[in-house]
């Protein structure tokens, strides 16, 4: 098993990178702005969702992650 992308917590972050995995999948990229793990970049890959992937670049977040598994809220 790979090891957890981050520790459990929760990591206040911004999309850098969004790309459309296929018709369903899009990849996000995303830098943890503070704690221990600034600077950190991450990559979720989740459902396609209503927006265009350009149109995340910048956009604030919050990565939760529990029991190793992140879960991804973008703001806006």
């Amino acid at each position: 098993m790979d090891a957890p992308l981050l520790p459990d917590g929760t990591y206040d972050a911004i999309v850098v990178d969004a790309t459309e995995v296929d018709a369903a999948t899009t990849a996000i990229e995303l830098t943890v702005l503070a704690g221990p793990q600034k600077g950190q970049v991450v990559e979720l890959r989740g459902p396609r969702g209503a927006h265009d992937p350009i149109d995340l670049l910048g956009v604030p977040a919050t990565i939760t992650v529990a029991d190793g598994r992140p879960k991804l809220r973008l703001e806006g």
